[in-house]
């Protein structure tokens, strides 16, 4: 650290201006066993919202101050530690908002904008790791770019912000004084909960789950993960097949989860030639109601290891999966101490345990209602391009949005259309014929 940082962090500790934690769990995770270096655009959480009406600069300046003034995570950076990294949180700060003039410029110019903004490097120990970028066409037409560093934040933290800024955006435009409540509890409070939960004997009484449950799963591709963001491609299950899909979970008692990665399991078997998977899927790790109030890094990252026998009956294959992921789920523990329990020697470009992703990304995401105002919202990365090839499942309107993060040094589109193709033929399949048995599933017209 330069001379001049030493001196300010000195005065800001000294003053109280700034305070040092360590690093939380998740956090670990990025810098201690990811793939991918925790510089890498990879890690960029990104979402635009697309608004319609006057929307002033001022007001979004101010909306925005509210906002950093209330969440930690948003005066955090990033500080080098004798043994590992430090958190450095400052008690107030400025914000990172820029305003930029775009004429009329095109969706697919707008689109490229965005894409430029969201690959920008943060400064990790500078910060703020975070930027807000309005682009706007018109007075009354605006592209919000909003970006921020996997590091302080989650799929979860995403929609909290947008509906914190809106809802400190209505209060300027209206006249209100009432600041935004405080956060019930910070995340750097949470990171130090959570390290004291997870005792030596509390990790030791699962790991000897996973080390029966993972021993002599196999690398699928000798291939590292590149640098930056994976190509990315959306398809739509229609909403019929998706209630078909939530009756047939409720018929066979599972989770509509298990229902769909059951599938996902049988389509990749399908598609790969892998009759043994490994994948991982994320949690949200928020069940105290205080943790889902307050923007964060809290998700967590859990193994489903499970094989696909065709000759079984679908609906048993669900219930298998089903199981698998109660069992799963009921004996987490936090993904950089599985790894070091484990004994994975993390190398650079590989994930340690798996390579592939499955989400079904159910985290609220609000419904933007102002004054004179429309705005949606849609997002672009959820930061967790540390694999080789992710499934992300949305629900919306139409159904449900499947978005394939893929790396285009293994696959090339068409690869990731088939097997998208072979997922919505099995799933419908299986909600229409539960009792055939997996070949037949697989074999069966579209």
């Amino acid at each position: 650290m330069p001379a001049d940082q030493r001196t300010r962090l000195k005065e800001w500790l000294d003053s109280g201006e700034a305070q040092l934690h360590p690093l939380t769990l998740p956090q670990r995770e990025l810098w201690e066993v990811s793939p991918v270096p925790v510089e890498d655009s990879a890690n960029h959480i990104c979402c635009v919202i697309k608004v319609q009406g006057l929307l002033t600069e001022r007001e979004c300046r101010a909306a925005l101050q509210l906002v950093v003034d209330r969440e930690d995570v948003l005066r955090l950076s990033i500080l080098p530690g004798r043994e590992r990294p430090l958190q450095m949180i400052r008690k107030s700060c400025g914000i990172n908002f820029a305003g930029r003039d775009v004429g009329e410029a095109g969706p697919e110019a707008m689109e490229e904008l965005a894409s430029e903004i969201f690959r920008m490097p943060f400064d990790l120990m500078q910060g703020p790791l975070y930027r807000v970028v309005d682009l706007r066409r018109t007075a009354n037409d605006h592209l919000l770019v909003f970006a921020i560093h996997h590091s302080v934040a989650d799929g979860w933290s995403l929609g909290l912000f947008v509906e914190e800024l809106f809802a400190s955006y209505l209060q300027g435009v209206t006249g209100s004084s009432e600041p935004l409540p405080p956060v019930p509890q910070t995340y750097a409070a949470w990171g130090a909960a959570e390290r004291a939960w997870w005792t030596p004997e509390m990790l030791e009484g699962r790991i000897d789950f996973w080390k029966t449950k993972l021993t002599g799963s196999r690398r699928m591709w000798n291939s590292p993960i590149t640098p930056g963001p994976p190509q990315r491609w959306l398809s739509t299950i229609p909403a019929s097949l998706a209630d078909e899909t939530r009756e047939l979970a409720r018929r066979t008692s599972i989770t509509f989860f298990s229902a769909l990665f059951g599938t996902f399991q049988i389509a990749f078997s399908e598609w790969s030639g892998c009759d043994d998977l490994t994948v991982g899927t994320p949690v949200a790790n928020r069940t105290k109601q205080t943790a889902r109030e307050t923007m964060g890094y809290y998700a967590s990252i859990v193994p489903l290891r499970g094989r696909v026998d065709r000759s079984r009956v679908a609906s048993e294959h669900l219930q298998t999966a089903h199981q698998l992921t109660v069992d799963s789920f009921g004996n987490a523990i936090p993904f950089v101490e599985l790894v070091r329990a484990l004994g994975e020697q993390p190398e650079a470009g590989y994930n340690p345990i798996f390579e592939v992703r499955f989400a079904l990304q159910n985290h609220p995401m609000p419904e933007v209602s102002l004054p004179k105002l429309s705005a949606r919202l849609s997002m672009r990365s959820t930061g967790t391009a540390r694999f080789q090839l992710a499934c992300e499942i949305t629900e919306n309107r139409e159904g449900l949005e499947v978005a394939w993060l893929f790396r285009e040094n293994l696959f090339s589109r068409r690869d990731i259309e088939n097997l998208d193709g072979i997922f919505q033929r099995v799933l419908a399949g299986t909600c229409r014929s539960p009792k055939g048995r997996i070949s037949e599933v697989l074999n069966r017209p579209q």
